[in-house]
This record gives C-alpha cells, sequence and structure tokens, in this order.
C-alpha cells in the first residue's frame, strides 16, 4: 500500500502547549498555567443572546462571509477603537476563530515558494499554515533586549526578493510584547519600500496595560496592504463560541472568503449573533477583565523579583516570559521536572520557536489564589535548584 499521508503533514510538529495541557489533565491537585484561556464565564447578557437566539429558531446557515448586522458591528468598533474605517460587505469575513483567519488568509495570497516571514517566539500555527500554504517560512528571531519587540532593522535584514508577507504578532503570544506607534511607524516604512503584506494578528488588542492598542494598519500605506486579524476568544471570554474575523482589501477578502465558503460555509450562527451583543455592550466586561488581569500581571512580576528570576516587563496579552538560563537547563527539562516535582505546568519557551530556548510561558488567565500556590512551588522549586547549583560548584 502507498503512504496514505502528505510529507508536508508529518512533517509539521504536534503543538507543545498542548503537550504539558494533556498531561495535566491526567494528574491530581495539578495547577495548569499553560493554556491561553480566560478563567471568567462568557458575561451574561452574551450568553444570553445567543441563549435567546436558539429560542428564536435562529439555526440556520449565515451569508459566508457572516451576519451582515455582526460585520456592520464589527466595523463600528474599529472606527470606534482604531480610526479603521472597512465595508462590511466587501472587506470583512467572520471566522471559526482568528486561527482560521490566519489559515485563509496565507492560502488567499502565497504561492509555492513565496517566503512569509514569522518573528518568533509566537503562536504556534503561523509557520504549519504557512507550509500548509505552500510557503517558505523565514524566522525572525526576536531578542529579549528588544522587549521581544520587531525592529526594523531585523525586518530589512530578513527580507530576500521572494518575501511576501510579515506576520506581525503583537501584542504577543508568548512574551506579552506589544509594538508602539513609533516601532510600527519603522515597520510600515520598510513595508511600503520593500513592497510586503502584512498579516496582523491582533487578537490581544484590548488587553493591552501601557497605552491603547495601535495596528499598523493606521499607518501610512498600510491599509491597503495588511489583514487586521482579531476574535472575541480573549477580549470577551469567548473561546468555545470559535469565532473571529479578517479585514482587508476587497480584492483579497474576496479570494479568502472562496476558502473559508468551501471549507467551512459559516462560522457558528449562534456565536454571531451573540458576538453582535458583545459588541454592542462589551465594554465595560472587556475593562473589568483587564483590570483583572493587570493586576495578576503585577503579582506575576513582583514574585519574579522577590525570587530574583529574570523577567522583562511585558504590557500585553496575560503572559510573562521569565529567563531560567541561570540554571542551565533546557525549557522541556525545566518545565518537566517542574511539574514532576511540584505538580505545576508551565510551558517551554522552545515551544513557540527555537529562539524560546531559556524562558518559559506562564499565562496569568488564572485567579490570583492560584498564582499565588503556583508562585509558591515555583520559589521553591527555584531555590532547589539553587541549592544543587552550590553543591555541584567546587
Amino acid at each position: 500500500m502507498r503512504n496514505p499521508l502528505a510529507d508536508k503533514v508529518t512533517g509539521i510538529k504536534p503543538s507543545g502547549i498542548r503537550k504539558f495541557f494533556d498531561i495535566v489533565s491526567e494528574r491530581k491537585d495539578a495547577i495548569s498555567l499553560g493554556v491561553g484561556e480566560p478563567d471568567f464565564d462568557t458575561p451574561w447578557h452574551i450568553r444570553d443572546e445567543g441563549i435567546y437566539s436558539l429560542e428564536k429558531g435562529k439555526t440556520f446557515y449565515t451569508s459566508n462571509a457572516g451576519l451582515k448586522e455582526l460585520r456592520e458591528e464589527i466595523c463600528r468598533y474599529l472606527q470606534r477603537k482604531q480610526g479603521l474605517v472597512y465595508d462590511p460587505l466587501k472587506e470583512v469575513v467572520v471566522t471559526v476563530g482568528g486561527s482560521e483567519a490566519i489559515d485563509i488568509g496565507l492560502r488567499a495570497m502565497v504561492n509555492p515558494g513565496d517566503e512569509v516571514l514569522i518573528p518568533q517566539p509566537s503562536y504556534v500555527s503561523y509557520e504549519p499554515c504557512a507550509v500548509l500554504a505552500g510557503a517558505v517560512p523565514v524566522i525572525i528571531n526576536l531578542k529579549a533586549e528588544n522587549e521581544f519587540r520587531l525592529t526594523a532593522r531585523e525586518l530589512e535584514e530578513a527580507v530576500t526578493d521572494r518575501t511576501k508577507i510579515l506576520i506581525l504578532p503583537f501584542p504577543n503570544n508568548p512574551t506579552g510584547a506589544i509594538m508602539e506607534r513609533r516601532d510600527l511607524e519603522a515597520i510600515a516604512e520598510v513595508a511600503v519600500k520593500r513592497d510586503l503584506f502584512v498579516l496582523s494578528d491582533e487578537i490581544y488588542a484590548e488587553l493591552s496595560y501601557k497605552e491603547k492598542h495601535v495596528s499598523i494598519a493606521q499607518m501610512p500605506g498600510m491599509k491597503e496592504r495588511t489583514i487586521l486579524i482579531n476574535g472575541f476568544s480573549k477580549a470577551y471570554a469567548m473561546t468555545g463560541w470559535r469565532l473571529g474575523y479578517a479585514c482587508g482589501p476587497a480584492n483579497i477578502l474576496e479570494q479568502m472568503t472562496k476558502i473559508h465558503q468551501f471549507a467551512i460555509m459559516c462560522a457558528p450562527t449562534t456565536s454571531q449573533y451573540a458576538a453582535v451583543e458583545a459588541l454592542r455592550n462589551g465594554d465595560e466586561d472587556v475593562a473589568e477583565m483587564c483590570r483583572a488581569y493587570n493586576q495578576r500581571r503585577r503579582f506575576l512580576l513582583n514574585a519574579f523579583r522577590e525570587m530574583n528570576l529574570p523577567c522583562f516587563e511585558p504590557f500585553g496579552a496575560f503572559y510573562v516570559f521569565p529567563c531560567i538560563k541561570e540554571f542551565g537547563m533546557s525549557s522541556d527539562d525545566f518545565a518537566t521536572r517542574f511539574l514532576d516535582e511540584e505538580n505545576v505546568a508551565v510551558v517551554p519557551g522552545t515551544a513557540f520557536g527555537e529562539c524560546g530556548e531559556g524562558f518559559l510561558r506562564i499565562s496569568y488567565a488564572y485567579s490570583v489564589e492560584k498564582l499565588k500556590i503556583a508562585m509558591g512551588r515555583l520559589e521553591r522549586f527555584v531555590g532547589r535548584l539553587r541549592e544543587e547549583q552550590g553543591k555541584r560548584q567546587p
């Protein structure tokens, strides 16, 4: 029998996040700080709208691009928040989470051999989606000394004649890094000069603790070459509703919608009705959750300072990325021992790219009570490792 499997699929490694999630799910009393999922329930008024749509029998397919009502609310939201103007009929598609938007965006835009620039550490789906689209992923290794921001110089050095798309993953998962306006202005200059398109993943846009989020689509000359991706999972605690969206130039969105039409048909109808309510009346819910995340963020940074564990201050998303290089262990070994000895799961930095070696991703989308227990265990574990190092020294 011939091999039934595609080489490009079998060559893709499974997610390093799910590995530790699967292990901890089988352990009694384990604490998991590994999954990027809000611990809040979806706000009641949003759930209620979804329930109401079911009670009213609104269970049919929507148009392929999504409910017109929802696309209009998405456009109002982006204009209100970022001053961006999109045509709801031609420049928006509602997707099954932001991940689908990443997938169909790349498939609609790349030809075999086109290069896609992927700054890492970053979300685990970018590189596999580029490979599945037939592109050549080119990794840009972000640096801790730059607070894991992408610099114009790093971008310029990575561009070749075959480069077509830059993926811009900010606010960043796993580092929590952000790009401020001056950073984006410099990146935009390079993108325009080198004729690059940008796939801007802004799923954590609402979770920004230093200043209001800025999109690269706001920069001069960039709206017409940017696919803006966002969704409802993180800001509105709607992970299981599986709803995202993409906005961009009509000619690109038309082809993305075509792929979405054949592969998905349409995003879940119930979720779309709930999302309309989220955009219309969810600002205070988002602000309340953001305040809670910020409190947890400050708690973790203070805990790291007290245990002398280096960690740059992240200003976005709900992750911290502490450095564990002093222990001379791989990130995977550290995370495995920490789980085995202290029953706490974190994610090795290498799950998000090889340049994540020497770091851990810790999510603070968990209660302060759970974080306090986990940090107590981490302090004990770090102290034990330092004692072991002291005994090995002559």
